[in-house]
């Protein structure tokens, strides 16, 4: 056997163990998670209000709020996110107002979400006078995606072949028709990758929820008030094994985790699958 055959050989072995071991570790996480937290899940965990210091309540209102939230922060975040991603990939022409966007854009990116939450609960809970609300943690929630929507848009754009941009400006398209109608359809899916991140991100979130949405919830079920307490999945996860008085803390936190980790599977899959199916369509298969 040569040396390059050896080589090759050892590379696909070392590979296909990394791609077990991370099978491995996801299997080992699911069963960890779901096996203690699904036997908690029932329609009247899911669908009650939780109680201060009685056992049995559930968690109706932290789910509505958790959709609620995710989708503020994602309605704030994604026209502003995907448009600057689409400008400095389309539009920005090499400068230092370019550079210092980028720039921004990296700054905001390293920023830990606890900072982000203090920022929060210092601008809407403390100076604008919100409270613990509803919109002020998904205005929060959108600062944290943000970033990621933009340089995922802008990258996505990027690898864009330049011969699309060449052969619609061939046929007469203007700039922005090239861009809506050539462009951006073809970097749709990674972009929407992008989207399917940050969502996943926002519906996880903690530490940024902590300090702008509260750790409470209103007393009306379901409540669309944006200036309402807005308690979520996660941040329940944390009260129940942090300060709660429950005496089922630990069932409530492990029938909450399963739940929050069924929805962000279900929500990965339900924009993936559109993804591959958009992609085979353009395909033409």
């Amino acid at each position: 056997m040569s040396r390059a055959r050896l080589m090759d050989r050892v590379a696909t072995m070392v590979l296909w163990l990394a791609g077990l071991v991370i099978i491995t570790l996801l299997a080992a996480f699911l069963i960890r998670i779901l096996g203690p937290g699904l036997p908690v899940l029932s329609w009247k965990f899911l669908t009650t209000k939780p109680y201060s210091v009685t056992a049995g309540g559930g968690i109706g209102p932290e789910l509505f709020n958790t959709f609620y939230i995710t989708g503020l922060s994602l309605l704030f975040s994604l026209p502003i996110g995907i448009g600057a991603g689409v400008y400095m990939a389309e539009y920005a022409k090499p400068g230092r107002a370019t550079n210092l966007i980028r720039l921004s854009v990296e700054a905001l990116a390293s920023v830990p979400s606890i900072v982000l939450g203090l920022f929060g609960m210092i601008l809407f809970v403390n100076a604008l006078g919100w409270s613990f609300s509803i919109l002020g943690g998904a205005l929060t929630l959108a600062l944290l995606n943000l970033p990621v929507l933009v340089r995922n848009t802008e990258e996505a754009m990027r690898a864009v072949p330049g011969t699309y941009r060449e052969g619609s400006l061939a046929l007469g398209a203007t700039r922005w028709q090239t861009v809506s109608k050539a462009v951006f359809p073809t970097a749709l899916p990674s972009v929407l990758t992008g989207v399917t991140l940050v969502a996943g991100r926002a519906i996880g979130e903690t530490a940024i929820l902590i300090y702008t949405a509260g750790v409470t919830v209103s007393r009306r079920f379901p409540d669309f008030r944006p200036f309402s307490a807005g308690e979520t999945l996660a941040t329940r996860i944390w009260y129940v094994k942090s300060e709660a008085l429950v005496p089922d803390a630990d069932a409530i936190a492990a029938g909450t985790g399963a739940l929050l980790l069924i929805l962000v599977l279900i929500f990965n899959l339900g924009l993936t699958l559109p993804i591959y199916w958009y992609q085979r369509r353009r395909m033409g298969k």
